[in-house]
């Protein structure tokens, strides 16, 4: 009897942890549709997101999976920062962190189409979380290069692309340099602008007043070192007649003749007579003078 009644108490107390869990049930699938009952009148159902962008028909919710894709991208950035995951892990995050790159530049496309914002003219540079660059020197401004994030940076093979090359100065021959040299090089058009002329006739001009200052001053001094007074009366009455005056006994056209014809007569003569009858004729020209 004893053991009857220990039976029959377990076997109450598991019909009761059955209703229980059963009523448990019940209250959490009320509860269910109830949140989406009233999700559904506010229009925001949540569900997942499509796969393909042309399955949203509204720019609101096109707006709304751009929104979602920036969440994703973000909550796995700040992931992938931890270098102790594991390379393999790490390599996965940032797979997935670059798929979902080219989902949300998708979703900006389809935004555009739906007549909303550009949000690819308008968008930052894509940067690490401690502002590094994501992508390798090289491929900068290249939408479909691939990026690291975080400890992807550090993986074996991607920390050398990150690396800056080093640069080694190669000398030129003078061959190369003989290639660029053109006639500009020479100062064949060097007056084409008119600049080196401006101010080679503003050069000009000061060393002719240099010459001038200078030549005045010279002037000064042989009037004071030879009896000035008489040398300048004489220089300002020839200035004031405007005669010129040479001192030099000048020939004319007759002279210059004669000096010709005499000049051949002598080659003519030392050409033909002997130097005895030479000095007979050049004897008797001095006693008849």
């Amino acid at each position: 009897r004893r053991r009857r009644d220990r039976t029959a108490r377990a076997t109450g107390d598991a019909r009761d942890d059955a209703m229980a869990r059963n009523q448990e049930k019940a209250n959490g699938m009320f509860n269910k549709w109830t949140s989406g009952k009233q999700d559904a009148l506010r229009g925001s159902v949540s569900r997942s997101r499509p796969f393909h962008t042309h399955a949203a028909k509204d720019l609101n919710e096109a707006d709304r999976w751009r929104s979602d894709v920036l969440r994703d991208v973000g909550r796995k950035v700040m992931e992938i920062q931890n270098a102790g995951l594991g390379e393999h892990k790490i390599r996965d995050l940032n797979d997935e962190i670059n798929q979902l790159l080219k989902e949300k530049w998708q979703w900006e496309m389809r935004i555009i189409e739906l007549g909303g914002p550009n949000y690819i003219a308008s968008a930052p540079k894509v940067e690490d979380a401690d502002g590094g660059a994501v992508q390798p020197p090289g491929t900068a401004g290249d939408r479909k290069a691939y990026k690291y994030f975080g400890a992807a940076k550090n993986l074996p093979g991607v920390k050398e692309l990150f690396e800056a090359p080093v640069t080694k100065a190669v000398r030129r021959t003078r061959h190369q340099m003989n290639l660029h040299i053109d006639s500009g090089y020479y100062g064949f058009r060097d007056e084409e602008d008119g600049v080196l002329l401006k101010d080679e006739a503003e050069a000009e001009q000061q060393l002719q007043a240099e010459a001038i200052e200078q030549y005045k001053t010279e002037q000064k001094l042989r009037e004071l070192e030879g009896g000035g007074g008489t040398r300048k009366k004489a220089s300002t009455v020839a200035d004031a007649g405007r005669q010129f005056v040479a001192h030099v006994p000048l020939v004319d056209e007759a002279d210059i003749e004669r000096e010709v014809l005499n000049r051949k007569k002598q080659e003519l003569l030392a050409k033909y007579v002997s130097e005895d009858l030479q000095a007979q004729e050049a004897s008797a020209k001095t006693m008849l003078h």
